[in-house]
């Protein structure tokens, strides 16, 4: 009775710890010392549409999402620039088991929906749902001070470009296979995402390693 007890105690110990687990990842620290020269990865860059099966490793996923829009010094500036420095671009990341926000101060990511939406992200085109992960990219135009226009659209498209590109030239350093797109569900992304009417959804990335 009292082994019954204990174990009763322990299980209600650790579930709340297990479940914030799941509500967010941290990741490994980038290793920025690693993938080919910048030269190098401009030449090896193209379009991949097939994946291999296999689950990004931690330290793939950690240094590719810190290539993308992390943080690189100490005054919070990021590896992509934007407008004004209004870091309105938010990189959004899907993994068979949720939909994630990546954290860039924490370099971690914070769930905001259970489930695989990688089908969403793929619209029309099957190939996308076979990628370990998604990493889709969206605008918050409430950053640029609350004026919305066709200008402000503008940059934001820019910007997330230039993330776009991070990402695309992080892969061919890194050797991972990925394609740009901008076809995609929104309406199901928006909910899943947990998106305003502010914030604009413009592009993603399947990626995985290459299929042999």
């Amino acid at each position: 009775m009292k082994i019954m007890s204990l174990l009763i105690v322990v299980f209600f110990l650790c579930t709340p710890m297990n479940a914030q687990d799941l509500k967010q990842i941290k990741l490994s620290t980038p290793d920025k010392t690693r993938g080919t020269s910048i030269m190098k990865a401009f030449n090896d860059r193209h379009s991949d549409r097939a994946f291999a099966p296999d689950k990004l490793s931690q330290q793939d996923l950690s240094d590719l999402l810190w290539a993308a829009n992390g943080i690189n010094r100490a005054n919070d500036k990021r590896t992509a620039p934007s407008c004004q420095n209004f870091q309105e671009v938010g990189v959004y990341v899907i993994l068979p088991e949720g939909a994630y926000l990546y954290d860039e101060k924490a370099h971690a990511l914070t769930l905001l929906t259970e489930g695989d939406y990688r089908e969403a992200v793929a619209g029309k085109q099957s190939f996308v749902k076979t990628a370990p992960l998604c990493i889709v990219l969206v605008a918050d135009l409430t950053r640029f001070g609350g004026t919305i226009n066709e200008g402000t659209k503008l940059m934001a498209s820019v910007d997330v470009g230039i993330v776009c590109q991070n990402i695309n030239l992080a892969c061919a350093g890194l050797g991972l296979a990925t394609v740009p797109r901008a076809t995609m569900d929104q309406v199901t992304l928006k909910r899943v995402l947990k998106l305003k009417n502010t914030d604009l959804l413009l592009m993603n990335n399947p990626v995985g390693y290459p299929k042999k």
